[in-house]
């Protein structure tokens, strides 16, 4: 009985677990992109860089926790701890980047 709980255990960390650190993996990448590549001009400097930052250190964590769960053999979680900061920045990243995209549609690039 046990090894069956482990097993559910060890299935529901790769079914939920490995996808969500993927996803978290590319949103993150994406809002880097956009903070590296655009001035975001409803945010100071210092708050876009300020943004970047965290997006940059987010990165890192996730790497570390998806390496570590690739070490583990699959087996090793992420506390919810880490996991609800990591989601709080994921929809900040959203806003800006929905309030950008409103934004550049608002006011075309003058050619």
């Amino acid at each position: 009985m046990m090894s069956h709980n482990n097993l559910t255990e060890q299935e529901l960390l790769k079914t939920i677990l490995e996808p969500l650190l993927e996803d978290f993996q590319y949103w993150f990448s994406r809002s880097r992109h956009l903070l590296e590549t655009e001035r975001i001009t409803f945010l100071s400097v210092e708050e876009q860089e300020e943004l970047l930052e965290r997006v940059k250190t987010t990165q890192q964590e996730v790497q570390t926790a998806k390496l570590l769960f690739e070490a583990t053999g699959k087996q090793a979680g992420v506390d919810t701890r880490a996991l609800v900061p990591w989601h709080r920045l994921v929809a900040e990243c959203w806003q800006v980047s929905m309030k950008w995209r409103s934004h550049q549609q608002e006011n075309p690039p003058t050619a």
